[in-house]
């Protein structure tokens, strides 16, 4: 039978009577289309995805495509300067040049939506807690929700580098994070007789990742060998993939040599080659498998359904609700027909989610002790008070303390692992920093600075980047050739205060022989 021939499904049928009524609502339009600007917005035509890349012009664009067939929007959920420049299978530089951020998108989907609702809860409870007030959340078209906290509530750079840049490494971190508060948060809310429900599911079980305590990809690492040829090459294959393999040189069958298993967590990067140990099977099931937090929406160009998009299955909109309705929401709520129109997007405040961050990167430090650490141990260089003047400074860290206009928050990493590094004293070291903040043309906001002050305090002390980075070049700094010589500012002082020092032993020797 011919595609044109084929028979139209229950589905298919139930959800096209209602495409065209529903999508001509100008406000659902206008509402779709400020949630995609600077997206990557796929349509879906019932079973098959538009082209990518794609994105929306106008407002009717909308409209016009639902005309054509299509029935759902899809978008990323990172944010980029022009998504119709992106490539399938561009560098990591690439990618970082075009995003202009990221917002973090949590996807909760349950066969038991009551439980679903239980998940939602208990992860906004966790943001409250980690001082988040504000927190978008809609239905999912389904049977889950999808929970969002937008860019702008995030730290535009951590440790001098962009967050922008730190996508899906950081998304991921919070949300593995989220998933362990969040289970401690959900534990005093379950119903008795929760795990007796589940007793027959095997959900998720498998190789986990003790890292993350996320289920790990299985594989079979498989040796293939033409003994003709004496040609072999090593094989990750899937636990299903029965196909044949040819050999490059004569083409006959390859001959299977060895065959191991193999995992890899695709949440941390980390494989059964690396660190066998840092694997276990499950054997018990996991509150968070069973609710189904969605790592898998953490990737790099994967699309989630817009807000007010409908959903195939179901037939049923993607609506916004309150955070205090979720316990209430029912499926009939989300009746296309009666959707009431809400933005997703909450109005949050600069850098809200920055506690947020800062405690899943710690944590993620912290919970596995007995990592090899990469790092080496700095321990900072005590100067003495009486040598420990601003003239010894180097040139450029004089200048960055006279104030500037542009790239203070780069600055003010420098100047933190500066003065860390020469063992100033807390209380001198935070004079110096908001004295410096002052004469700033417009001065960094004083939360801002006292986060970095707090992260600087809880992690080990690093020394500020060498002379030759971009840091200082970024912010209208050109270091001197004296200073490119000893590479690193902390270097550069040391030797001064020496100098120094040593100048003070002999005018003080000078001036005895001369009595």
């Amino acid at each position: 039978m011919e595609d044109s021939q084929k028979p139209v499904s229950e589905k298919e049928k139930r959800i096209r009577k209602i495409t065209q009524l529903y999508y001509s609502n100008q406000e659902v339009q206008k509402t779709i289309f400020e949630f995609c600007q600077n997206r990557e917005t796929i349509p879906r035509f019932f079973e098959g995805f538009g082209k990518r890349p794609d994105c929306f012009q106008y407002p009717n664009d909308i409209f016009e495509l639902v005309k054509k067939g299509a029935t759902s929007f899809h978008c990323s959920e990172e944010i980029w300067q022009d998504p119709l420049k992106l490539v399938t299978g561009m560098s990591e530089k690439q990618a970082n040049e075009l995003r202009i951020g990221w917002d973090l998108l949590i996807d909760i989907d349950c066969k038991w939506f009551d439980y679903s609702k239980l998940a939602a809860i208990s992860i906004i409870n966790v943001f409250r807690k980690n001082g988040i007030k504000n927190v978008g959340i809609k239905f999912s078209g389904s049977k889950g929700f999808h929970i969002i906290i937008p860019w702008k509530a995030f730290p535009k750079e951590v440790a001098g580098e962009k967050t922008s840049d730190k996508f899906p490494e950081y998304p991921r971190v919070i949300i593995s994070y989220l998933r362990f508060r969040a289970e401690e948060e959900m534990k005093s809310s379950l119903p008795d007789d929760f795990y007796e429900q589940f007793k027959d599911i095997e959900i998720k079980k498998g190789i986990k990742c003790k890292k993350c305590k996320e289920v790990s990809k299985e594989y079979i690492l498989t040796e293939f060998f033409c003994k003709k040829c004496g040609v072999g090459e090593e094989r990750k294959l899937d636990l299903e993939d029965d196909k044949k393999y040819e050999c490059p040189v004569c083409k006959k069958e390859f001959e299977k040599r060895s065959s191991s298993e193999f995992y890899e967590c695709l949440n941390c990067n980390i494989t059964s080659k690396q660190n066998q140990n840092n694997f276990s099977r499950s054997i018990e099931i996991d509150i968070f498998d069973l609710m189904g937090l969605d790592l898998i929406l953490v990737s790099p160009r994967h699309l989630f359904r817009a807000p007010y998009s409908l959903h195939e299955k179901t037939a049923l909109a993607s609506v916004v609700l309150n955070q205090d309705k979720i316990k209430d929401f029912e499926l009939k709520d989300a009746d296309p027909l009666k959707a009431k129109i809400k933005k997703f997007i909450p109005d949050c405040e600069e850098g809200e989610a920055s506690e947020l961050l800062r405690e899943a990167l710690d944590w993620q430090k912290h919970k596995s002790p007995n990592e090899e650490k990469k790092n080496f141990d700095y321990k900072p260089i005590k100067i003495e008070i009486k040598n420990l003047l601003d003239t010894n400074f180097p040139p450029s860290i004089q200048k960055i303390l006279q104030g500037l206009n542009d790239g203070k928050k780069r600055a003010l990493f420098v100047l933190l692992n500066f003065f860390r590094s020469i063992g100033m004293d807390k209380e001198e070291l935070e004079k110096r920093i908001y004295e410096w903040n002052s004469k700033n043309q417009i001065p960094l906001k004083q939360g801002y600075i006292k986060a970095q002050l707090l992260w600087g305090y809880r992690n080990k002390v690093i020394l500020p980047p060498n002379f030759d980075k971009d840091y200082y070049k970024g912010i209208g700094i050109i270091p001197t050739q004296e200073e490119l010589r000893y590479k690193n500012p902390v270097n550069y002082i040391v030797k001064k205060s020496f100098q120094h020092a040593s100048e003070k032993k002999v005018r003080k020797k000078v001036r005895k022989n001369d009595k």
